[in-house]
């Protein structure tokens, strides 16, 4: 989830600070503004648009769709029309504003000018056009604002238009916050309350962003049976093409984005003319139609340039983005060096939404380090180090720390292969501390993303107690004008109430439920993420005494000794950051890490230990699965702590054996001097420290007790009556 947070002015509807704000607007000098306003589709100028200066002035657009009207440094102004979405500028002196707006259908339209505007809906439709306009920037604030607009409502009969508008803001409000189910449930009950075509088009997307692929195809092909307006119909159509992405068909894909794409041409709507051929170039790429796919990019990128330098550079970079998957560095390099040249010279207003965001493909750090690989990709080292040091520079002032940890180790490997392992290990070592900053960012996050899902929660069971709250409104309303019938039919209304009220209890306790379940899933969620941040750790301990071996080598001028070292180190590291994202591998791979892993620590220490590695023949290894990285922690152990300060030449000694049909155990045993001898060996420092290799797998271990039920048995113990030796033993189940 993927969080964004920008303010967007909404002065116009806070009533009780009206006389204050128009006091400090009186107090900044006035100057006119001009501008105009533009249908995007056609280039036509829209008359009678109404402007209006939050708190101040008014006016309306001439026959030529141009405005003047006065204002102040700072001042809001509002852009409102029956045919398009309510529009917001901040002024500046010296601005000239030129408004291009989409033309909507009826039903396109926000959802709150749909109400008529009489003085009883005013207030409700304030709140909601607030709710609407920072639901990018501010989810809690607009959640907020979506219960004040049911709040504002007096309890009256015939609500259903203004409960399916805040419902269905609240869907887009989750949509966007990739609260997917929960959106799937707002457009559910605003479909109930009023159906309306454009919140069928907005529940097939959320089932989409929810992965119920089926039911979102389904939702929109009836919606392709019924009366669509064209915007309507190219987005059921465009809509249908994501999904069909999604599930990795892309022929019928391709087949959806080109009906949209005819009844955009024929309808001249030239925005989604440039994304459909974007989407047709992205869908021949996923299907292998290189040849096909670059036609329609070369579209795309044409069309990108007549509107926005925003969606131009968004479109250069998806285009190289595809060059890069054709080892076609050439030209992505010159489409990337063109966006970032854009990027970087875009001024707040061009950029807003693009270079702000960190996770934002289109910021100059991400285009610096893709520049740069393009050039590694062609073995151009030399011209690829300047862009990764100019992509860690800017991904440090920044705070980016995930790209500035995939440049850094992209220029480790860089001077790797051009020889020049001083360098490399410098850059490896930066490496290893900045993935040690964004394990704590991830957990920050982490903790933050489920304080976030508690707090939407809790606002959405507010609002759903509002609806309650707001259906016995309207029936104590009814009862008030029928007081004489009430008299004749007391019995039956009795009956009533009592019915109301087991169903206001029935309410409360599916409510109730669905709350002990949802806490119960993000447990399970929160366990899973923990699981990822904890299994994409490596021990720092063991990475920064590989490279001081490095060191060492070459220190003592024995440099095939430690590009021998370094090229078995490099080859462990590849095989544990292809398995980072996996929760579990077959048996057989974290068999060969292990390998990889004590042949290495042989190598440093061969005068200290031998070592063997017995596998049962009669496991069928396919069978098993088991935690990357999982048995390391505890082979570290007993070679640093144990075999590394006996006198003598020790052995590590490795066995899995197969319990039964459904266990197997694995056996690690060293013959060193022991846990009591080695913790007396610790210095005050290491005494105070913990290990955190051991402690990570504690935390994973029992993380995968509570989710599979007893995954994996752990038992530590002398491996000897005199206190030498350590043994630990691990009893692996196969389901």
């Amino acid at each position: 989830m993927r969080f964004h947070l920008f303010y967007t002015p909404l002065l116009f509807f806070l009533l009780g600070v009206t006389a204050t704000a128009q006091n400090s607007k009186s107090e900044s000098p006035q100057f006119v503004v001009k501008g105009e306003v533009i249908d995007k589709a056609n280039e036509q100028p829209i008359p009678k648009v109404n402007v209006e200066i939050v708190g101040g002035a008014y006016t309306t657009t001439d026959a030529n769709g141009r405005f003047s009207i006065k204002a102040g440094e700072g001042d809001q102004i509002v852009i409102r029309s029956d045919a398009f979405q309510t529009v917001y500028r901040e002024i500046r002196q010296g601005d000239y504003l030129r408004i291009e707006v989409e033309k909507a259908e009826d039903e396109l339209q926000p959802a709150s000018q749909r109400l008529t505007n009489s003085p009883s809906n005013s207030l409700f439709t304030t709140y909601i056009d607030s709710a609407q306009t920072i639901l990018k920037t501010d989810p809690k604030r607009s959640i907020e604002y979506v219960t004040k607009a049911l709040e504002s409502v007096p309890g009256k009969v015939g609500s259903n238009s203004q409960n399916s508008i805040a419902f269905e803001t609240l869907g887009d409000i989750n949509l966007y916050w990739q609260q997917s189910d929960l959106a799937v449930d707002n457009y559910k009950r605003s479909l109930d309350a009023s159906p309306k075509t454009d919140v069928r088009i907005k529940l097939a997307e959320a089932f989409r962003s929810n992965n119920n692929y089926q039911e979102s195809i389904t939702t929109y092909n009836r919606l392709l049976a019924q009366r669509l307006s064209v915007f309507q119909r190219i987005a059921v159509y465009q809509g249908l093409g994501d999904v069909y992405m999604a599930t990795n068909t892309p022929s019928e894909a391709i087949k959806n984005y080109q009906l949209g794409l005819d009844v955009a041409t024929n309808n001249s709507i030239t925005s989604k003319i440039t994304d459909l051929n974007s989407k047709i170039g992205e869908a021949y790429a996923l299907s292998g139609s290189l040849s096909q796919a670059e036609t329609y990019f070369d579209n795309s990128l044409t069309l990108s340039k007549k509107e926005t330098r925003k969606r131009a550079v968004e479109e250069k970079n998806k285009v190289a983005d595809f060059y890069n998957q054709k080892q076609d560095f050439d030209k992505e390099i010159q489409l990337r060096s063109e966006a970032l040249e854009e990027i970087e010279s875009m001024d707040d207003a061009e950029s807003s939404g693009v270079v702000e965001d960190n996770n934002s493909a289109l910021t100059p750090q991400r285009q610096n380090y893709k520049i740069a690989n393009a050039f590694v990709g062609q073995q151009k080292y030399e011209e690829a180090i300047p862009f990764l040091e100019r992509s860690i520079e800017e991904a440090g002032a920044k705070e980016d720390l995930v790209v500035e940890k995939d440049a850094t180790r992209k220029l480790s490997e860089v001077y790797k292969n051009m020889g020049a392992f001083d360098k490399a290990a410098d850059s490896y070592e930066r490496y290893a501390e900045v993935l040690n900053e964004l394990y704590i960012k991830r957990e920050q996050e982490i903790s933050q993303a489920a304080r976030f899902s508690r707090e939407i929660a809790l606002k959405q069971n507010r609002i759903a107690s509002l609806e309650t709250e707001r259906k016995l409104n309207e029936s104590r309303y009814q009862l008030a004008f029928e007081n004489q019938e009430l008299i004749e039919t007391n019995n039956r209304v009795q009956k009533w109430v009592i019915a109301s009220l087991v169903l206001i209890a029935l309410l409360l306790m599916a409510m109730a439920y669905t709350q002990f379940k949802n806490v119960k899933q993000q447990k399970y969620a929160n366990n899973l993420l923990a699981l990822k941040s904890l299994r994409t750790q490596m021990n720092p301990h063991f990475i920064f005494n590989a490279l001081n071996s490095v060191n060492s080598f070459i220190a003592s001028n024995d440099e095939r000794a430690a590009n021998k070292y370094l090229s078995e180190f490099s080859q462990l590291m590849r095989s544990v950051l292809e398995n980072s994202e996996e929760d579990f591998i077959p048996l057989e791979k974290e068999l060969e890490l292990l390998h990889l892993y004590v042949k290495l620590e042989h190598f440093r220490f061969q005068d200290k230990f031998e070592y063997r590695i017995e596998v049962d023949e009669t496991i069928p290894m396919e069978e098993y699965v088991i935690p990357p990285m999982l048995l390391q922690p505890y082979v570290e152990n007993a070679v640093w702590h144990g075999l590394r300060y006996k006198d003598k030449k020790g052995l590590l000694l490795i066995e899995f054996k197969q319990l039964n049909s459904q266990r197997v155990k694995i056996t690690i045993t060293d013959d060193g001097i022991g846990r009591k001898r080695s913790k007396a060996l610790k210095t005050e420092h290491q005494k105070r420290q913990k290990s955190k290799g051991m402690g990570n797998i504690q935390k994973r271990i029992a993380i995968l007790n509570e989710m599979y039920k007893d995954k994996v048995d752990v038992i530590i113990e002398d491996a000897s009556q005199d206190e030498t030796g350590t043994r630990v033993s691990l009893v692996l189940k196969k389901d």
